[in-house]
């Protein structure tokens, strides 16, 4: 049966629950569905337009002189080299002693780096392709991700537009470090989730109309979540980046605990935590499981040689080394070393920040610098800054509280889910900052970077169409029309930001003057 067959069988009236029409389909509550509606799967040509149109303008400026300045900046020292070791090796290698590296992160950013050296060579170009589609794809995904949450192609546009404008996503776009790979993973694990949010409540609704009873607590339909699976894939191969990515779990599994809950609730089914609360744990450790296998799987140059790092310490130690379990333990080994390592790094650094200086733009880094070059000047300076657009930046923290406020206001899931993920990519450095002040950067908030715009966007959203407006179908009031001015007054600025500040994002040579005026908070700037 279509879906425009079953809503037909279904009355409007809010009916009680159990009853039945004329054909014998269980009646559904308007109530019900209403609370359990999911966006429709059908083709929007609009919003896929918008998508489209944004995407290709941001791999316009992701990928245009890419390949400039020459040599590497700022970390490119480690991951270029690595990634074409592997080409060479299976494993990052040591020149300088001919043996394996011992390297602290994970091998699969290195891995698409080298995607990228395979096809254009060992240049810039090479190193840096990888990087760029993958902040390419972030602002796609994201765009389809908002216009799922917010079913408004103006809104899922907005999304797309400020992660497009962002200097501090173009310059980790442009570069090889591998935080640009993990903010795609982590996007793609929360993207997945929401999916897995909308099946399971469209299972419901569907399971509800073809007669299933609520009240019938021994029996939950057998939903196979798909969806959630494919998150336990992204967030393994997320994890095969940095481990950093880890944050995110008990985050996201709590998402999905609350999100089961709600639809079961919604649904009406009686005690709907614990109805299905082993279903939902049972499928996360799957999910997991699968996360567990393709982290593993990101590790398949150091299985397949005898030369990886610690690829045979238990050997060199005199202890037995059985197939595959030995592998096993000689990784586990490898990942214990590189924790103590992680852990232990508190050494200073120019360019180190603190989780709470970050949204303010306290310290950002310079990747590149160079002071020479033809300007029309007598000084000149051409400078890549890993710098958020200011204007954008800056709004990240008033509307996290806004969030907040519209979330318990609202008492709306979309709230939570963005602010639980912002939380993940921030909670837990600060705990570390705290702890055992480990030296960090400002690029390891490029994970929550997302959740920070979908947060502006939904209040943006919530300026132009308060709830008493366009949700009842009622002609604009006075209030939305403010509200879509100052949206779009708030983009405008955004994007003259962008481009005042486009020239330090890309390493423009120019006057040194026009370069200092930029430097709006001086020497934390510099």
């Amino acid at each position: 049966m279509t879906t425009a067959t079953a809503e037909k069988d279904l009355p409007t009236a809010d009916s009680p629950a159990g009853a039945e029409s004329s054909r014998g389909v269980r009646v559904v509550p308007d109530l019900v569905r209403r609370r359990l509606s999911t966006l429709d799967n059908r083709l929007e040509p609009w919003s896929w337009l918008v998508t489209v149109v944004i995407t290709v303008a941001a791999g316009i400026l992701r990928l245009a002189g890419v390949d400039k300045p020459k040599g590497y900046i700022f970390d490119e020292v480690y991951y270029p080299t690595d990634a074409w070791d592997m080409l060479q090796h299976g494993v990052e290698w040591d020149e300088k002693n001919n043996g394996p590296a011992y390297v602290v992160h994970p091998p699969l950013g290195k891995w698409l780096i080298a995607l990228g050296e395979k096809i254009f060579g060992n240049d810039e170009l090479g190193w840096r392709f990888t990087a760029a589609v993958a902040g390419t794809l972030m602002i796609f995904v994201l765009i389809r991700v908002a216009y799922r949450m917010f079913r408004s192609t103006v809104l899922a546009g907005m999304a797309g537009l400020l992660m497009t404008l962002d200097g501090f996503q173009l310059v980790l776009s442009r570069t090889a470090l591998l935080d640009i790979f993990i903010g795609l993973f982590v996007l793609l694990t929360f993207a997945c989730l929401v999916l897995d949010r909308d099946h399971y409540r469209r299972r419901w609704r569907d399971a509800l109309a073809a007669g299933f009873d609520p009240a019938s607590t021994h029996k939950i339909p057998r939903i196979v979540p798909w969806w959630l699976l494919a998150a336990g894939v992204f967030f393994g191969l997320a994890c095969g980046v940095k481990w950093s990515a880890l944050f995110f779990a008990p985050f996201f599994a709590a998402l999905v605990v609350a999100w089961r809950w709600q639809a079961r609730r919604s649904a009406r089914v009686r005690g709907p935590f614990v109805a299905g609360i082993l279903g939902d744990f049972g499928y996360l450790i799957l999910s997991f499981v699968l996360s567990f296998v393709f982290y593993l799987a990101t590790w398949i140059g150091w299985f397949v040689t005898d030369d990886g790092y610690f690829r045979h310490d238990r050997q060199a130690h005199g202890l037995s080394e059985p197939p595959v379990l030995g592998a096993l333990l000689n990784l586990m080994h490898y990942h214990s070393e590189a924790y103590h390592f992680h852990s232990g790094l508190t050494e200073k650094h120019t360019y180190q920040s603190w989780p709470w200086q970050w949204l303010l733009l306290g310290r950002p880094v310079a990747f590149y610098w160079n002071g020479s070059g033809n300007c029309g000047s007598s000084s000149c300076a051409a400078e890549i800054l890993l710098l958020g657009t200011p204007l954008l930046w800056w709004s990240f923290l008033p509307a996290l509280f806004a969030l907040v406020w519209f979330g318990i206001a609202r008492r709306d899931w979309r709230a939570f889910a963005i602010f639980t993920g912002a939380m993940a990519s921030l909670l837990p450095w600060f705990y570390f900052a705290v702890k055992d002040g480990r030296t960090m950067f400002s690029f390891y908030l490029m994970p929550g970077l997302p959740f920070l715009i979908l947060a502006v966007v939904y209040v943006l959203g919530a300026i132009m169409t308060p709830p008493e407006g366009m949700a009842t179908g009622a002609a604009r009031t006075d209030r939305q029309l403010i509200g879509v001015v100052v949206a779009a007054t708030y983009m405008v600025l955004v994007a003259l930001c962008f481009a005042y500040f486009y020239p330090v994002f890309v390493g423009k040579t120019m006057p040194y003057n026009d370069w200092s005026v930029r430097m709006w908070l001086g020497s934390r700037w510099i």
